[in-house]
């Protein structure tokens, strides 16, 4: 009898195994990490691919170089899912493109909670717009302008100069416009050797390039780095809604939230290698009065259609939340 019943437990264990098996799904994933292979956005994404394998997904990274290329082989159907900067991701969802609008989460703290919020089972539905939705969202640290001559220390002194612009993102080119500056299309695999170069003469960059992208040559001898963070950039996991299952969609968001802590932590290490000597001060004043500025410019493009209404007013409510002393929140 106790023979029978092992091999009935042996039994039902095997059949547990192959139904496990059956319903695990393949996917293919593009991943841009601009060190390719080894950089640190597929060493993270492994990871995930690991944990993937406990929802029944068996996903096939496959790295890209160059993010335009990710981009276009989601739509295309290559790939069932791809990671992508957010400021390319609003393409695919406005309210999560947003995340990435001028000045609008002040600091890391603003975009824990932001993430936290968006990481919740009520915002699913937001996160999923047309055929596509959104199955994770990392940060990618502050963006900060470097500049190859450290007297333009204000929007004044840029008026000009000659600033790289992403050439998808419409935004950058009106607000390099506005400041009276020259803005040269540009995208993520070369703005780094137009700055280094000479070609520009200023950029917007995340701290995480300032040694990946050897950026300290665009800034010898004279240059600098400005002190005030201009936006918050995200990578997003964004995903073919008919690929994925809702509820694996949801996992994933939760699985990117559980682990912010190891990206801030690797965000710091970057972060820590920028030699303090480039580091720019500016005033307060100038600080409050950028503030302002980036306001007026974020109602300006919600008004022209690029920017979610529901996204700013979720960030407004963060930053109140986190200093109700800003003009805005009185």
């Amino acid at each position: 009898m106790k023979k029978l019943f092992t091999a009935a437990l042996a039994a039902c264990a095997l059949a547990a195994s192959l139904n496990v098996q059956a319903e695990t799904m393949k996917r293919k994933v593009c991943v841009f990490d601009i060190v390719g292979n080894v950089g640190p956005v597929m060493g993270a994404m492994k990871d995930w691919k690991a944990a993937a394998l406990g929802w029944g997904l068996e996903a096939e990274l496959i790295p890209h170089t160059n993010e335009a290329i990710a981009a276009e082989d989601l739509k295309a159907g290559v790939c069932d899912a791809a990671l992508i900067t957010g400021l390319r991701g609003r393409a695919f969802n406005e309210y999560a493109g947003t995340i990435d609008s001028i000045g609008a989460i002040p600091s890391m703290d603003h975009m824990r909670v932001v993430l936290q919020v968006l990481a919740h089972p009520q915002s699913a539905a937001k996160l999923s717009q047309g055929a596509y939705q959104i199955m994770g969202i990392a940060p990618a640290g502050a963006a900060y302008i470097f500049v190859d001559d450290r007297e333009v220390n204000t929007l004044a002194k840029a008026a000009g100069k000659r600033v790289a612009v992403l050439e998808y993102d419409e935004t950058q080119a009106k607000l390099v416009s506005q400041v009276g500056a020259t803005p040269v299309a540009s995208d993520v695999t070369n703005f780094s050797t137009k700055f280094n170069n000479g070609v520009v003469d200023v950029i917007a960059a995340p701290l995480v390039a300032y040694d990946a992208l050897e950026l300290y040559k665009g800034l010898s001898p004279d240059g600098g780095i400005i002190d005030y963070p201009l936006v918050q950039l995200t990578i997003q996991l964004i995903a073919k809604k008919d690929r994925f299952p809702a509820d694996m969609a949801q996992k994933s968001r939760e699985y990117f939230y559980k682990n912010l802590d190891r990206i801030e932590e690797q965000l710091r290490k970057e972060a820590e290698k920028v030699d303090k000597r480039w580091w720019v001060q500016i005033p307060e004043a100038d600080k409050r009065e950028y503030e302002v500025m980036m306001q007026e410019a974020r109602t300006q493009l919600k008004n022209e259609g690029y920017y979610d209404p529901e996204m700013l007013k979720l960030l407004r409510k963060v930053r109140c939340k986190l200093d109700s002393s800003r003009a805005e929140c009185t």
